[in-house]
């Protein structure tokens, strides 16, 4: 099996969102990202409803065949309740807090550990397959294994910022937590600055990769190239 791509949409609500209407229709570049050849979908709402509104994933829910990945901070109840309601394939905890301008950080499973545990069982009892979004760091690596998640989305900021300057130093840590992840029976997913530059020799460095969801370049390298043709492109770089 090779690396998923989900693409992540909440750049298409920031657009809908600047005129206040409904276009760019949101919904329908949803569905055309899975007929042309996404395998997911990720949306992530935040309590401010600056990009993804919580109406969207009620209104997306039904129309999708492709997983179906939502993140954000479960500290909402807001969002938690969303969650539930819903049930997508995949939850995807971020530990951002209100008015962040982007996830900047993983989650301290070692200091959260007994709080995560608490909210996966929930989700877990759902039905709902559960990622915790962390830096590469093998012994946050090891403390997601004690919460109880299914999988860790690797945050690769760091290696998208270092990739033009040593791309072999960039990649190592993150090569060194996906093998501990690997041992440990966690799946792996990633993301953050993931683009048409980097993309091919993190996913072939990273052993068991299973997912990305790739977002900003995706849907800025659209503008230039058409998203059908973009997203081509990217599951180019994942083969």
């Amino acid at each position: 099996m090779g690396t998923k791509l989900s693409v992540n949409i909440n750049k298409i609500a920031t657009l809908r969102n600047s005129r206040g209407g409904k276009t760019p229709d949101l919904l329908k570049v949803a569905v055309d990202c899975e007929r042309f050849g996404a395998e997911g979908i990720t949306v992530h709402p935040r309590p401010d409803e600056r990009h993804i509104h919580y109406k969207d994933v009620y209104d997306l829910k039904p129309l999708l065949s492709a997983e179906f990945n939502i993140e954000g901070n479960p500290r909402e109840k807001k969002f938690m309740d969303l969650i539930l309601e819903v049930k997508p394939t995949q939850v995807t905890l971020v530990p951002d807090v209100t008015g962040q301008l982007t996830s900047d950080h993983g989650w301290d499973t070692i200091e959260h550990k007994d709080y995560l545990i608490e909210i996966i069982s929930k989700f877990k009892k759902a039905g709902i397959r559960t990622s915790i979004f962390i830096d590469a760091d093998v012994k946050m690596i090891e403390g997601a294994k004690e919460t109880g998640a299914d999988r860790i989305e690797l945050y690769t900021e760091a290696y998208a910022k270092n990739y033009s300057l040593n791309k072999e130093e960039a990649i190592k840590p993150f090569v060194e937590a996906a093998k501990r992840a690997n041992e440990l029976g966690l799946g792996i997913n990633a993301g953050h600055d993931l683009s048409l530059e980097n993309l091919k020799y993190f996913s072939k460095s990273i052993p068991g990769l299973l997912e990305v969801s790739i977002g900003h370049a995706l849907i800025s390298d659209s503008l230039y190239f058409g998203l059908e043709n973009t997203i081509q492109l990217y599951l180019r770089e994942l083969k």
